[in-house]
């Protein structure tokens, strides 16, 4: 949808047969990828978000995100033992329940500072029907004419302290 907008973005489409039918996996590896640190953690979060986002992977599938822990430096054997355990989906099962019960959150990207005040990021919008999309709103902004208010929303966020990332 944003290719469509932003014609000078970087995207590249997903083959039509391997498009991610979940995230959860990908979602099981930020957890593993967590217990090597913060800064580990912050890298393969950007990792998976390229790669979903941009770059057409399927971080539904258990190659990618090794690649993409292999990519990061991240300790292999440890990043799959732990990605591997019932204990990460316990854990990212918790954080998803406490998101929904406690901050109300419906999707990702959805930012939010520590204290609950969600963070609003200018996105466009699909009107979906039998499960297409038939229509979208525009882009508020795109280019660098979304720079001051990206600027604005980490200055936000950088007033309040840590940005809590949920789902």
């Amino acid at each position: 949808m944003a290719a469509i907008q932003e014609p000078e973005a970087e995207f590249t489409a997903y083959p039509p047969d391997d498009w991610a039918t979940t995230t959860l996996p990908a979602f099981d590896a930020a957890w593993a990828a967590a217990r090597q640190g913060d800064a580990a953690a912050a890298d393969f979060d950007l990792r998976i978000r390229r790669a979903f986002f941009g770059q057409g992977r399927n971080i539904g599938r258990r190659e990618v995100l090794t690649a993409l822990a292999e990519e990061a430096g991240l300790d292999l054997p440890r990043f799959e033992r732990d990605c591997g355990s019932p204990e990460a989906r316990r854990a990212v099962e918790q954080e998803a329940k406490i998101g929904r019960e406690q901050f109300q959150v419906r999707g990702t990207p959805t930012l939010m500072l520590a204290d609950g005040t969600r963070l609003q990021w200018s996105m466009a919008h699909p009107k979906i029907r039998d499960r297409k999309i038939v229509a979208m709103s525009p882009l508020p902004c795109w280019g660098t004419g979304c720079d001051e208010a990206t600027r604005d929303l980490f200055r936000r966020a950088g007033a309040h302290g840590r940005v809590s990332r949920r789902t």
